[in-house]
């Protein structure tokens, strides 16, 4: 991997939604795997194992992207070679590398402006963080740029749950999140915006065709536990 000499590792950009999604990452930080945890009963864990399972073949050099504590790249780590977390929160990731585990590479990067060379990842992955790009067309951009030809990308992202299921998961997104996100994190107001970030995200038609009209190709997706969560997957084409 090699980095972009251009990008300073503490890039930190003038829109103010990045900004206000950044302050929302530095108030959740020390808490925020915790409240995974009960918001999802601890189901996210099995979705990333899924998502891990679904990464195979010995990649050289692995980005986790927006990976936040590092949960999903120690996952990763040691069936890969270079394993790193790129991600925009430095509260984050400081509370990432205090625990013990896989050793990893921690690298503060935007989604829309990756500070990494074109053409240098094997594999790039995405749990649960691609909604809070600002320009989404941007980000699936740069990641098409920084892929290898032939390199895969790997998104974990809350979608459309079935018909059946979605009144009852929009009440408890809407009532019990909050309201959890208040008595375990005390920030009431990062957990609305998380629940309004997952309803603005496309859904899982959307999000395939978004990849198709960034250049990917044999993209296709996976619906897990009903549509709540799903993965996508996507080839960055050999040139012609």
């Amino acid at each position: 991997m090699e980095l972009d000499e251009t990008f300073g590792s503490e890039q930190v950009g003038s829109d103010e939604r990045r900004r206000r999604i950044r302050r929302v990452f530095e108030a959740v930080a020390p808490r925020y795997d915790l409240m995974n945890d009960l918001m999802s009963f601890g189901i996210h864990r099995l979705w990333k194992r899924t998502m891990a399972r679904h990464c195979s073949g010995v990649q050289d050099t692995v980005v986790d992207l927006a990976g936040g504590t590092g949960d999903v790249a120690r996952l990763l780590a040691g069936k890969h070679g270079k394993v790193v977390v790129c991600d925009p929160g430095l509260a984050m990731m400081r509370e990432g590398r205090r625990r013990a585990g896989a050793p990893l590479l921690w690298l503060a990067g935007e989604a829309e402006a990756l500070p990494l060379r074109s053409g240098s990842i094997d594999l790039l992955t995405v749990a649960f963080g691609l909604r809070n790009a600002t320009r989404l067309e941007a980000a699936l951009a740069e990641i098409h740029r920084v892929l290898r030809p032939g390199g895969r990308f790997v998104c974990l992202e809350f979608s459309r749950p079935h018909f059946w299921l979605r009144p009852f998961y929009d009440l408890y997104s809407y009532f019990v999140i909050p309201r959890l996100g208040a008595w375990v994190a005390r920030q009431p107001i990062a957990y609305q915006y998380l629940v309004d970030s997952i309803r603005r995200f496309p859904d899982q038609a959307s999000f395939a065709a978004a990849l198709q009209v960034a250049g990917f190709a044999d993209v296709a997706w996976r619906n897990l536990s009903f549509g709540i969560a799903c993965l996508h997957f996507g080839t960055k084409p050999h040139e012609a």
